[in-house]
């Protein structure tokens, strides 16, 4: 890993003091961006808490979101090592924290404490809920932000059952959230030198996210029918058995349902009225889900590629993840390297899915181990004064 900084983030600093997900994923998006990205972690940091190979603390979670970070272990609780953080957030475009606003303020890193060390400080606040909130402060993580946020009812509506989504999506949404408004506060302290406090509250997120199609017919008022977008909510929204695997396939217009089920080998299919229309009836979704996956095993999930290519079906095969780093598209968007990680041997690191024609992101610095930067950036603090 080279230590040179490229990226359209070049020269920006940002201090990453945040735990488990949400404020670390958004952190090493900036880093992988060319952010020079500082975390300050205790070694009981709860990211570091999982399985691990050959050094406490190095899981997995960790390798995958600390990367492109330098680690300084200080104990905020001690007075010394906290004038050192609060040194090192004086030299910082942004900061990015999860800690609850009334711990902040015994540490004396609310905003209006650092902002008046720091006037053009981007103070990144993640939290739970809204500040102004009745539950401001309330404990909160990715299942209780799955549930007031709606998504806990749109999968009990289509399912039947009050599941949570098996991916942290609470803590990942926030995460991108994070990451594009520190970018338009950087650019507006660029063109004013203001600073500010942005507040990233998981659960208003989340409400956003989900609504965009789901809040359906509510959207007027008096509503013009339910909640729920209605394709996602039909039972057999799913992907289908191929002859040999798993696939989505999305016939989208009754052009696609025809050549489909043509190559299904079955053409009395393709003359039911409901997809001879000049478009495909929303009430007629479930019943055609249902033949989409009675026809799917006719033919393999390559054959699928080819014909719904042709004719131009959306459609994907199933990535399934004890294989992903097989995979052809993967391996040649290097969506999953092989690297040699200095403590913890050969790893796979996740590539950075956005690509810049003039300043490319890169991986610069894999994961460190807790502290392992402390004295390089705290020497190069003390020449900075």
């Amino acid at each position: 890993m080279t230590h040179t900084a490229t990226g359209p983030l070049d020269g920006v600093r940002v201090i990453d003091l945040s735990t488990v997900v949400m404020g670390p994923y958004a952190a090493q998006i900036l880093g992988d961006l060319g952010a020079d990205v500082i975390k300050i972690e205790s070694p009981a940091d709860t990211v570091r808490v999982g399985k691990f190979r050959t050094t406490p603390g190095m899981t997995a979670l960790n390798l995958n979101v600390n990367r492109n970070k330098r680690s300084v272990a200080l104990n905020l609780k001690d007075e010394e090592e906290r004038e050192q953080a609060l040194k090192l957030i004086d030299t910082a475009d942004v900061l990015i924290t999860n800690m609850r606003p009334g711990a902040l303020s015994r540490l004396g890193m609310n905003y209006a404490d650092l902002a008046a060390r720091n006037p053009g400080l981007v103070y990144a606040h993640a939290q739970g809920f809204r500040g102004d909130s009745d539950r401001a402060g309330h404990a909160a993580y990715d299942e209780t932000v799955q549930a007031s946020s709606g998504l806990v009812d749109v999968a009990n509506r289509a399912l039947g059952k009050p599941v949570y989504l098996p991916t942290i999506i609470g803590d990942k949404v926030s995460s991108l959230t994070i990451a594009y408004t520190v970018l338009a506060a950087l650019v507006h302290r660029d063109r004013t030198g203001e600073g500010q406090r942005v507040e990233i509250p998981m659960t208003d997120t989340l409400i956003a996210f989900n609504l965009v199609e789901h809040l359906a017919g509510h959207v007027f008022e008096p509503a013009e029918g339910p909640t729920g977008f209605g394709p996602s909510m039909n039972p057999g929204h799913q992907a289908v058995h191929t002859k040999d695997g798993m696939a989505c396939v999305i016939p989208y217009n009754p052009q696609n349902f025809r050549d489909f089920f043509h190559a299904a080998g079955r053409p009395e299919l393709a003359e039911d009225p409901r997809v001879n229309g000049d478009a495909i009836d929303g009430a007629d979704h479930e019943a055609l889900a249902a033949m989409i996956a009675e026809c799917a095993p006719a033919l393999t999930t390559a054959e699928w590629t080819e014909v719904c290519a042709k004719h131009s079906i959306p459609m994907a095969p199933v990535l399934e993840l004890d294989h992903a780093q097989d995979d052809e598209y993967v391996r040649d968007g290097h969506l999953l390297d092989l690297v040699e990680h200095p403590s913890e041997g050969s790893i796979r690191t996740i590539g950075i899915p956005v690509k810049f024609s003039a300043t490319p992101g890169s991986v610069r610095r894999l994961a460190p181990l807790p502290g392992q930067d402390t004295e390089e950036v705290l020497r190069e603090l003390a020449t900075t004064r």
